[in-house]
């Protein structure tokens, strides 16, 4: 046997793994952590598990729900463009406006983050992102894992992943019998792409040869990179608000699927939803993609939000008191349709006039 006593030892930063820098992020999470503190949660980072009080939180007689997503190839356009903080608050989002489709409310947040070499700012960037995020969804930060695997990830490289954990009262949740022909669709604008179809986007923006530096070819007031990075929209205040209403029947988070696969998904197979197209513009950012990319009607409402980041069914005689709270809180919200009883050659969401008013 080959005597190795001889040779230097081999400390684990060495191997590319760095216990000093990793504690020292833990100290820059921590204020963050606090300031995402809410009734029932403990946000105190460092411990094997964080903690949530349903009682403390004003629950009696709880149903949890549970959602976990990442932020998908966004990343790579993230990691480009050197914009790394609205990636927490879309990590949160996805995992948050889930939770709010099922008629709950989002209570705490995990993290997982994962890279080949830690690169203390960037993950810092993230993580406040991350609070941003649970600030905005009224959800506490109450622990994470961030894991240095040199070899799995190149350098520069990371991915992201969140578990959300919310509830609600037992027999207050939605359910896909809730929803009734004759209730208003109302939209909830997307604040841009969102977390879904970034696999198509990057694909465009190498037909087109544009630099995510330069100006938009849509908006010379902003770079490409800033729009098309722009946060997931959180809408917990708005789905309060519907459901404080009582005539809250229903909510499709609108990510991948985008509106043709999602709205079916929280009414049964009886109705259909019919959308009115007419009833808003198509943001530029998706007619630029649509043009460049030839991309079909069709293709693009099943792969992007096409502005539309929420759908509620709600009973028609609250949907304008509704509206107006909604708009008064800054939501961009409007009546796009209605839920009908389906025939048999009818498809479950009907996009009415799209060919026309999507021409590109």
């Amino acid at each position: 046997m080959q005597n190795h006593s001889s040779q230097s030892p081999i400390t684990y930063r060495d191997s590319g793994v760095d216990i000093d820098k990793g504690d020292a992020l833990v100290g820059d999470i921590k204020p963050h952590a606090k300031r995402t503190t809410r009734p029932g949660a403990d946000t105190e980072i460092g411990g094997f598990g964080g903690l949530f009080d349903l009682k403390a939180a004003g629950f009696t007689d709880p149903i949890l729900v549970a959602a976990t997503d990442g932020v998908g190839t966004k990343l790579e356009l993230a990691q480009q463009a050197g914009i790394h903080r609205g990636l927490g608050i879309d990590l949160v989002a996805m995992c948050a406006n889930d939770i709010l489709a099922q008629g709950a409310m989002p209570l705490f947040f995990l993290d997982y983050f994962a890279t080949g070499h830690l690169e203390r700012h960037v993950a810092s960037e993230i993580v406040a992102g991350i609070a941003d995020g649970c600030v905005d969804a009224g959800c506490a930060l109450i622990g994470g894992e961030t894991a240095e695997m040199p070899g799995v990830y190149p350098t520069g490289g990371y991915d992201l992943a969140g578990f959300c954990v919310g509830a609600a009262e037992r027999g207050q949740l939605l359910s896909k019998n809730m929803p009734k022909a004759g209730d208003a669709i109302i939209a909830l604008g997307s604040s841009g792409i969102h977390s879904n179809g970034f696999s198509l986007v990057r694909k465009v923006i190498e037909r087109a040869g544009a630099e995510l530096d330069n100006p938009a070819p849509y908006d010379a007031e902003l770079t490409l990179a800033t729009d098309l990075l722009t946060p997931t929209r959180i809408y917990t205040r708005a789905i309060q608000i519907a459901l404080s209403s009582g005539a809250l029947h229903g909510m499709a988070h609108i990510t991948g699927g985008g509106l043709i696969e999602n709205p079916p998904r929280c009414f049964t197979d009886n109705l259909t939803a019919d959308l009115d197209m007419q009833s808003y513009e198509l943001p530029a950012v998706f007619q630029w993609l649509k043009s460049v990319a030839a991309i079909d009607n069709v293709e693009l409402a099943r792969t992007f939000n096409c502005g539309i980041g929420a759908l509620l069914y709600v009973a028609p005689d609250a949907a304008s008191q509704i509206l107006v709270e909604l708009n008064e809180i800054g939501e961009t919200a409007w009546h796009i349709g209605t839920l009908q009883e389906r025939s048999d050659d009818q498809p479950s969401v009907s996009l009415s006039d799209i060919d026309t008013v999507w021409a590109v």
